[in-house]
């Protein structure tokens, strides 16, 4: 699959940077995963919170997915680690499904490499994006 564009807002970018930062000195057994995000980053346009479109997934959105291979369909809500819970749909930044989707837009095929391979989702839609919602956090 073609590497596509992905768009963060300014505001994330900021938090996200601090985040990876903090973690690197205080959590080295995480350098994977905040690799992977840094990798993100590093390709991201970014976009003020201002200007970020209604159909790209920020942090704190939350998103509709669709398992393109089992057709199964399920809810998340894009957050940073420490308010983590995967028993009610909140998924972090760090793990390998956060930061897949972080930056896509409606309408976007997701992969990415899960212990029994590559799964690949469709971003149905967007439930709920702060920024669109005048929410623009810092």
């Amino acid at each position: 699959m073609a590497v596509k564009n992905i768009y963060i807002t300014d505001n994330d970018m900021k938090r996200l940077r601090e985040l990876i930062m903090v973690a690197r000195q205080f959590k080295k057994e995480e350098e994977k995963y905040l690799q992977e995000l840094e990798n993100e980053l590093n390709r991201a346009q970014v976009v003020s919170a201002q200007n970020i479109p209604p159909d790209v997934i920020t942090m704190n959105s939350e998103v509709h997915l669709r398992d393109l291979e089992t057709h199964e369909e399920t809810a998340y809500r894009l957050v940073f680690p420490d308010q983590a819970d995967a028993g009610v749909g909140k998924i972090s930044i760090l793990a390998p499904i956060g930061t897949a989707l972080l930056g896509y837009r409606v309408g976007d095929e997701i992969q990415w490499q899960v212990p029994a391979g590559i799964t690949k989702f469709k971003v149905e839609k967007i439930l709920y994006q702060p920024e669109s919602s005048g929410h623009y956090h810092l």
